[in-house]
């Protein structure tokens, strides 16, 4: 038998006619959702102006921005429960705000700080593909995991996405530091795994540190308590 509030939940976006009827019925939590996903946006495109024009408050613009998006990420949660008033929408919404604030503006950020080689590239691409996959695995097995009184999951399967803010956190230190690639250059340097010195096979040494991030965000065994 079909979960007759999971047929309501579905059905609440569907009931009003017109052409703004989805805004209409948006939730105040969807709302503050949504502001995490601008949150997202705006950090991406300030780290494109940067790449354009070199100004670095371009840059440390887009490197707090995650940071507001996680903000909004906390409270849209707290609202929903506050108000009673969620929905399978609002679950959706969630997950994309994050993709854009905690997978591809991260991403971005560690292009723009210096890890732009070709394999660089292939490891960024390699994160946010796994954030992606880690939120879709989320929506669809988070019923089975199990929940405390409240309702809450117990734990997080495998590294949410939002933790990627320590990686933030690290390329703003190098920010701050002026280890960037218009700079003193990124730590650690880069090797070669393929080929030729200054080809393709190049690769940041701390590329692997995504690299890592992005492993344990899908790791089916690492189960990570809710605080």
């Amino acid at each position: 038998m079909v979960d007759e509030a999971k047929v309501h939940a579905l059905r609440q976006y569907n009931d009003t006619e017109g052409h703004f009827s989805l805004v209409r019925n948006f939730h105040l939590a969807d709302l503050v959702t949504i502001m995490n996903g601008v949150c997202g946006v705006f950090s991406i495109f300030s780290s494109a102006r940067y790449l354009v024009t070199k100004d670095p408050d371009y840059l440390r613009t887009a490197l707090w921005l995650p940071l507001a998006g996680c903000m909004f990420d906390l409270f849209d949660g707290k609202i929903a429960r506050w108000r009673k008033a969620s929905s399978m929408l609002g679950q959706e919404l969630d997950s994309l705000a994050d993709l854009i604030s905690f997978g591809v503006a991260p991403g971005l950020l560690a292009f723009v700080i210096g890890l732009r080689t070709w394999l660089d590239t292939v490891i960024l691409t390699g994160f946010v593909c796994c954030g992606l996959a880690r939120l879709a695995r989320f929506n669809a097995t988070v019923a089975l995991i199990p929940k405390d009184a409240s309702g809450r999951s117990n734990y997080f399967e495998g590294l949410p996405i939002p933790s990627s803010l320590v990686l933030v956190g690290m390329l703003s230190h190098w920010q701050w530091m002026g280890w960037t690639v218009d700079t003193q250059g990124i730590p650690l340097g880069q090797v070669t795994l393929l080929g030729k010195p200054g080809g393709d096979g190049d690769v940041h040494v701390v590329s692997f540190i995504f690299a890592a991030w992005a492993a344990a965000m899908v790791s089916k065994t690492l189960r990570v308590p809710k605080p």
